[in-house]
């Protein structure tokens, strides 16, 4: 038997690519879902109706993930249609690959507030109701273990923060029951970063495995953490990278 059926969830970033996979995935499992999008309502409409046809609740909200107040709204909300968080998938992130002399201050920022300062307050507002058998999951990046060529330093920042971050929390709230652990992916085949792009073949040639994820096998993953098989795994930062890190 489906042992997430009934549980409820929230992801971030769950439009497209990495987030909406996840979000597919865990309709899928039974659970029923929440998630947050940038921009595209129309996008954002079409992964609820997906995840609708599998017998389950399903909504989407709109968020900047660099606004806290918005990030607080959106888990409020999510609780407020769920009735609840179970599951939380911090997926949210942006990329910005630029030689260190070129990175401004404000994309410093962006980068920071996006992929660690949101994570942060997403989990923060979520504890407050979060019960005993909660898993929370953070979406980093290989890069955040190893970085392979230049441009990627703030990027390889916020992702090595996630780790930090993910260490320190599982020690508060191991005892409440809740878990909280980082996956980190390599190259994953997404249309911000398509198997067949200009870069790809290098990308490949960095991996043990020689090919890109799928976005599917990331959600597999987060099914894992989020089952009570991974109930004693906590404060981790787990690869799933091809063995771009080995």
């Amino acid at each position: 038997m489906n042992k997430l059926i009934g549980k409820k969830a929230l992801v971030t970033g769950g439009s497209r690519g990495i987030g909406a996979a996840i979000v597919k995935r865990l309709a899928a499992e039974g659970v029923n879902i929440a998630f947050t999008y940038a921009h595209s309502f129309e996008r954002a409409q079409q992964v609820v109706k997906e995840a609708e046809k599998l017998n389950v609740k399903a909504c989407s909200i709109q968020a900047d993930s660099a606004d806290p107040a918005a990030v607080q709204e959106a888990v409020k909300r999510a609780i407020s249609e769920l009735g609840g968080i179970d599951i939380l998938v911090n997926n949210a992130g942006i990329g910005e690959f630029n030689m260190i002399d070129d990175v401004s201050l404000a994309s410093f920022e962006q980068s920071f507030a996006v992929n660690v300062r949101a994570v942060f307050v997403a989990i923060q507002e979520t504890i407050k109701q979060m019960p005993k058998g909660g898993r929370i999951i953070n979406i980093g990046s290989a890069n955040g273990t190893r970085m392979p060529f230049a441009g990627g330093s703030v990027y390889a920042m916020t992702k090595s923060a996630l780790n930090g971050l993910t260490r320190g929390i599982a020690r508060d709230l191991g005892p409440r029951g809740i878990t909280i652990n980082t996956i980190q992916p390599g190259p994953v085949d997404t249309e911000l970063n398509p198997a067949n792009g200009e870069r790809a073949e290098i990308q490949k040639q960095l991996n043990a495995i020689p090919r890109f994820a799928t976005a599917e096998e990331i959600a597999s993953l987060v099914i894992y953490l989020a089952s009570e098989d991974a109930a004693f795994v906590t404060g981790s930062s787990i690869n799933i990278d091809g063995g771009l890190c080995c």
